[in-house]
């Protein structure tokens, strides 16, 4: 199979509740079945229907991990979604669109932000077409892109006499896969690929499954009759069902982090409902039931409690009694969290807090995308405690990172929180399955038995839970145990629970918890506190050392986008690091590893001039949070700052560009990426 472009991307949009996510999943898991690799991501806005929201899916026959902003196919169910989108098509692409809506006048789009409308008056003026839907139109025609129209009242009107069934309202709502039928029919689609597409995504309901098969074969072949031969670039066969890498499968990132959860052995969420994190909670409430073996089954107790207080307190009371617990919010539920994660600081319990980061502050942009959480995260609660903050780069990382997480907070006794975000959340890729029955589950320093020798253990009266040793991590026993007696409270204690104010009692207690931070840096492997994701091969004839540093989910658009620029040039080279444990912050390890790959290129080298090297910080923040950080703990300056923090995620077309434009000296010292809509 060959592709003659390095991908393809397709985006749909239309009001909330018009079927864009339906739609969009039926093509995802076709596109996925042929043996393309695919990226998806989902963006909508914050109320619950009728504003625009769409879908964008890059695919191609190598791996893809993030979003450009170029279209090659634009689907449309509106004129909105005209307007918005069609600045971004490629020349010579294609749009589809219901001609009906080509009367409507831009201003009566009364959803349609000042942005968009500018960025459209700003494309038909220096045309000089007239500020219409029409006069886009025209516009398109003169970029070549192909117009593909459908009409969707009349197709309907159509294939209801053909079914014999007339019941119209019903039958609008197939507009949806009529509009990936007619993409999938520009595409030379597979049929039976789509069809089997559509029965996957309605397999519970096999009535409304017929249905749409015969509705989206009747508008792929009314595409196909119409409109003939499509241009050769877009063109590709997608029969090789024999070439179909069967161990490939679909990811989505709210549930993969669940899915992590469960293997982790997690027995306890709580969750107060707030996007993004909500779909989290959701999904494993609904895989709640296990099969732990042939003979018995058990079950993950998912509660929504009455707000996020009571979401981390009952985890708290939860992990207190041996159980794997964790809650999982967002940004303002975060907040109202802070003091009781300090509770469980002071009293070492190990509590998982996944945080699923939105753009803020106060409830900002709550179904958009920014990493502003990280100071935030690393200092939130009052007083000094230890706290592990961990970050996953991708849908793939979040399996595994949550099962590490659950370790780390067994092992170290600690709060943990794991950084994840609403960009990770709404993607979809194809990735290998999960290896996941030989990973290693560690519960740390717990009694397993349902009682305790107390003399045994060194006791001579009760249980002394933070017992003072050169060891900071105690023994821990699940409440209930017999002989395990020991108190907890929020006020400082003595090594049996007990509130003091004994200065010395103080002192030795502060020492015995803050401690565990730089455990925690020598007890990590540092394979897991810093990941090189991408060093690349050169000619041996470097003329600059690129090293970007990031956190989070900019993981894919960076190294979609350093792969393409090696490709070209073997002159630079790149050494991208990703930090995953942002707190304790490994700040020796990082200044290790660039500073041995200095060494190590100017060894190399057989010039007499050190080698040129640029430091590049990428993140979606105002601040540049993880520049701050490593500004606090190293030596290190950064040269440039990438950032972004308009609430659309980093593609790799401004990733690329930003890149390109160090390298030829044309950057400025701090960048801020605007695109997006």
């Amino acid at each position: 199979m060959v592709i003659s472009r390095e991908s393809i991307s397709w985006v749909i949009g239309g009001p909330q509740g018009s079927g864009v996510d339906s739609a969009s999943h039926i093509f995802l898991k076709s596109i996925a079945m042929s043996g393309l690799n695919v990226f998806g991501k989902r963006e909508y806005h914050s109320n619950i229907k009728g504003e625009h929201s769409y879908f964008s899916v890059r695919f191609s026959n190598q791996v893809v991990r993030s979003p450009v902003d170029d279209i090659d196919i634009l689907v449309t169910f509106d004129a909105e979604t005209i307007v918005r989108h069609s600045p971004f098509l490629i020349k010579g692409g294609i749009l589809i669109y219901d001609p009906d809506v080509v009367g409507k006048k831009i201003e009566d789009i009364h959803t349609l932000d000042k942005s968009s409308e500018k960025r459209i008056s700003h494309i038909l003026k220096s045309k000089n077409k007239e500020f219409s839907l029409a006069g886009i139109i025209e516009e398109l025609k003169e970029r070549k892109v192909i117009l593909v129209e459908l009409p969707y009242a009349k197709l309907i009107s159509r294939f209801s006499e053909e079914i014999q069934d007339h019941s119209l309202s019903k039958l609008a709502r197939i507009t949806n896969v009529m509009s990936l039928a007619a993409s999938l029919a520009v595409l030379d689609f597979d049929i039976p690929l789509m069809e089997q597409g559509i029965l996957d995504t309605f397999a519970n309901k096999p009535t409304i499954a017929e249905l749409n098969v015969k509705a989206a074969n009747f508008t792929y072949s009314y595409v196909k009759e119409k409109f003939g031969a499509i241009p050769e670039k877009f063109s590709f066969v997608t029969k090789i069902h024999n070439e179909v890498n069967s161990n490939s499968i679909i990811a989505q990132g709210n549930q993969t982090s669940p899915l992590g959860k469960i293997v982790a052995g997690c027995r306890f969420q709580t969750y107060y409902p707030i996007t993004p994190a909500t779909d989290d909670s959701e999904y494993l409430e609904s895989n709640q039931i296990l099969d732990q073996n042939d003979k018995n089954s058990g079950s993950v107790v998912v509660i929504q409690t009455e707000d996020e207080i009571a979401a981390i307190t009952m985890a708290i009371g939860a992990a207190l009694t041996g159980v794997r617990a964790c809650t999982t919010t967002s940004g303002p539920g975060f907040s109202l969290m802070a003091e009781a994660l300090g509770w469980a600081g002071i009293n070492e319990v190990p509590l998982l807090v996944s945080l699923y980061q939105r753009a803020g502050p106060s409830t900002g942009l709550p179904t958009r995308q920014e990493q502003g959480d990280l100071l935030f995260a690393i200092s939130a609660g009052h007083g000094e405690f230890p706290r592990i903050v961990y970050s996953s780069g991708d849908i793939e990382e979040s399996f595994y990172d949550t099962i590490r997480v659950f370790n780390y907070a067994d092992i170290f006794q600690t709060p943990v929180i794991h950084m994840l975000d609403k960009y990770l959340s709404n993607s979809i890729i194809t990735c290998n399955p999960f290896e996941y029955k030989n990973l290693k589950i560690e519960r740390g320093k717990i009694s397993k038995g349902n009682s305790i020798d107390i003399k045994q253990q060194g006791f001579t009266d009760h249980f002394k839970r933070f017992k003072l040793s050169g060891d900071p991590i105690s023994l821990r026993v699940p409440l209930g145990t017999e002989n395990g007696i020991f108190w907890n409270t929020g006020d400082e204690h003595d090594e049996m629970g007990h509130i003091t104010e004994d200065p010395e009692t103080r002192i030795s207690m502060m020492e015995k918890r803050l401690s565990k931070l730089e455990l925690i840096r020598s007890r990590i492997p540092k394979e897991e506190q810093i990941t090189i994701e991408f060093e690349n091969n050169t000619n041996g004839n470097v003329k600059k050392l690129i090293v970007i540093v990031s956190w989070g989910s900019t993981k894919g658009a960076i190294l979609d986008s350093l792969e393409k620029i090696t490709e070209a040039d073997d002159t630079i080279q790149f050494l991208y690091l990703q930090i995953k444990l942002l707190n304790p912050f490994p700040a020796r390890l990082l200044e290790e590893i660039i500073d041995n790959k200095i060494e190590k290129l100017n060894t190399i080298d057989d010039t007499s001039s050190s080698i040129e090297t640029i430091i590049t910080i990428i993140e979606m923040n105002y601040l540049s949070q993880l520049d701050v950080l490593i500004k606090q703990n190293t030596k290190l300056q950064s040269d440039h700052n990438i950032l972004k923090y308009n609430g659309r995620p980093m593609s790799h077309t401004e990733i690329y560009n930003s890149l390109i434009n160090i390298i030829n000296n044309q950057s400025e010292r701090r960048v801020v990426l605007k695109d997006g809509v």
